[in-house]
């Protein structure tokens, strides 16, 4: 159970999605009933239905920003620059008026301490510090670089998602690469259990008086980091910013207080639910840093339903939903999900378990 080589299985690489589902809701969904482990194949677009009424669907509405960049070096060899912590540079800005945070950088050889980065002869980024292959960059223009980096920038694509971001770039992620409600700049990666959702979906939702509400958690590249430890429990997890206003913490405790069901939606909701609930499985309102680490042998406290989509092999998103249900029986409905020809990862199908 606690083993890496527990959380492998088999996936053809034609089933990892390149593109998502003309229309987001038609998307499949695997249904499993944890009780009788009982599963169906359904689309997206029978949630309504699934769900029972009174449930209340808890979403992340972060939003993905444009965090790549690329550039040169002083010496004039290519340079390509990751944003992985907005909201640090956002707090950096508000307080100082200029915008430092942490990034990762791709050359031949990686800038020194002090080095001087340029994306155009006005806006440059300086190294500050190295450490541990993450460089702090201290960007020129404070707002004027932000607003830069909204229409210079390119969305950071997980890397199975096979585009080269500065060549050929798709326009159209840019809207499918987002849930449509998001709204809270920060991501580095969507929240994907989300991108099934639709307008039309969500007032079918609230017909059938299924609520919704909202958290943030800003996704960070730590979510791509693969687990590399034989014993799992050793993994360090990645930290990642959330907020959670009182008035959402106030309807998702009436829920728990009232007997209905809690469903979050995606493995980011998930997290945050978890971090911030108590025995009792009631949430507190406030913002820091989420770095709870779930897998086999977590009792969940607030959650008790979960749409998600699949994840990779040997990922600690794996070892949440196994945690969730159980281990085998998790990597044997991944085993149908393989044979029925589910389309794998961000743009792929989902799952609700329950």
């Amino acid at each position: 159970m606690f083993d890496l080589s527990d959380y492998t299985y088999d996936l053809p690489e034609d089933l990892i999605a390149q593109t998502p589902c003309d229309i987001r809701s038609d998307s499949r969904l695997l249904h499993i009933h944890r009780n009788t482990h009982a599963v169906s194949h359904r689309r997206f677009s029978d949630l309504p239905g699934l769900l029972h009424p009174g449930d209340l669907l808890v979403v992340n509405d972060t939003r993905v920003i444009p965090a790549r960049l690329f550039g040169k070096k002083a010496t004039g060899g290519r340079v390509e620059v990751l944003i992985i912590d907005y909201a640090q540079g956002m707090q950096h800005l508000e307080k100082t008026g200029s915008f430092q945070c942490n990034c990762l950088v791709r050359a031949s050889k990686m800038p020194k301490t002090g080095s001087v980065l340029y994306f155009t002869e006005q806006m440059t980024g300086q190294v500050m510090s190295v450490r541990d292959g993450i460089c702090e960059i201290l960007f020129a223009g404070g707002k004027q670089f932000v607003a830069y980096l909204k229409s210079a920038g390119t969305l950071p694509l997980p890397p199975y998602i096979r585009r080269d971001p500065e060549t050929r770039p798709v326009p159209e992620d840019r809207e499918n690469y987002q849930t449509v409600y998001a709204k809270n700049d920060g991501a580095v990666a969507a929240p994907t259990a989300g991108l099934h959702f639709t307008k039309p979906l969500m007032a079918a939702l609230a017909r059938k008086k299924i609520d919704m509400v909202h958290l943030t958690l800003h996704v960070g590249y730590g979510t791509f980091v693969p687990v590399r430890v034989k014993d799992i429990r050793e993994h360090q997890i990645h930290s990642e910013y959330y907020s959670l206003s009182a008035g959402a913490a106030q309807k998702i405790n009436a829920a728990k207080d009232q007997g209905r069901r809690v469903v979050a939606v995606g493995t980011t909701s998930v997290r945050t639910l978890e971090f911030t609930a108590d025995d009792q499985g009631r949430v507190a309102s406030g913002t820091g840093m989420c770095d709870l680490y779930i897998y086999p042998g977590y009792r969940f406290k607030c959650v008790d339903a979960m749409i998600t989509n699949f994840h990779l092999p040997k990922s600690t998103l794996l070892m949440l939903v196994s945690a969730f249900y159980d281990r085998q029986r998790m990597l044997d409905a991944y085993a149908a999900a393989v044979a029925e020809k589910y389309r794998f990862f961000s743009y792929g199908d989902a799952m609700l378990i329950e």
